[in-house]
């Protein structure tokens, strides 16, 4: 049963993670695929509020598989992200792809330390 719920809390996630960064893409003016970095971004935030939220409330090993492994890993797209890279770097555009992948990094980190300081700091 935890695996058939896990797929479908993937299959949910990456029902999300499309509709946000189609939301984003039609409003995005830059020419870096900005609904990407956005997805990456709140995946970490929300990653680390369910590990903060794991780490004082042991015990809840479904529900961490669903959410973290399931609804999260189908939400987030490194992979993406990867190809975007690529693509960036053929197009001739290093310092873009170089900028892209950073701020991905830097902004995803900071996420996931936020999210887990929230939800450690209000326990």
């Amino acid at each position: 049963m935890i695996t058939l719920l896990t797929a479908l809390a993937g299959g949910l996630g990456a029902a999300a993670r499309f509709l946000l960064d189609t939301l984003a893409a039609r409003h995005n003016r830059l020419s870096v695929p900005l609904g990407t970095t956005l997805v990456n971004i709140t995946a970490c935030l929300l990653l680390g509020l369910l590990t903060g939220w794991v780490i004082d409330h042991p015990g809840h090993t479904e529900l961490k598989t669903v959410l973290g492994v399931g609804l999260l890993g189908g939400y987030s797209t490194f992979s993406t992200a990867t190809v975007e890279g690529v693509r960036l770097l053929r197009q001739g555009r290093s310092w873009t792809a170089l900028a892209h992948a950073g701020v991905m990094l830097v902004a995803s980190l900071a996420a996931s330390a936020t999210g887990l300081a929230i939800t450690l700091g209000a326990g």
